[in-house]
């Protein structure tokens, strides 16, 4: 019999920057996902771009649970990200795909 596997709450997720803001988007988004601001339950937390749309940034993320995704949306640090990186939006942010990881390398 398989052990029970315990799933982990996975994001993703696309932010559309204002036309040439691309890359300064992601300067804010990196900032929160250097060593000495980690997040306590995040696993993974994946910035790429768009390779037909420089100013659409991707991100994956992988969380030990829900809650600890919800608690990081309380740090001050992902707070002062969120308030530098919402006047380069072009528009609200799109509702990301929620998804339960159950495996996989580097989880």
């Amino acid at each position: 019999m398989a052990a029970e596997t315990k799933t982990k709450y996975g994001l993703f997720g696309k932010l559309k920057a204002k036309p040439g803001k691309g890359d300064e988007l992601i300067a804010i988004l990196m900032e929160n996902a250097q060593a000495d601001t980690r997040m306590p339950g995040c696993l993974q937390y994946l910035i790429g771009k768009d390779p037909d749309n420089e100013d659409s940034i991707l991100i994956s993320e992988v969380w030990e649970t829900k809650e600890d995704h919800a608690n990081s949306l309380k740090l001050e640090s992902v707070r002062a990200a969120i308030a530098k990186a919402m006047p380069l939006l072009d528009g609200m942010p799109e509702k990301g795909i929620v998804w339960e990881v159950v495996g996989g390398l580097g989880v």
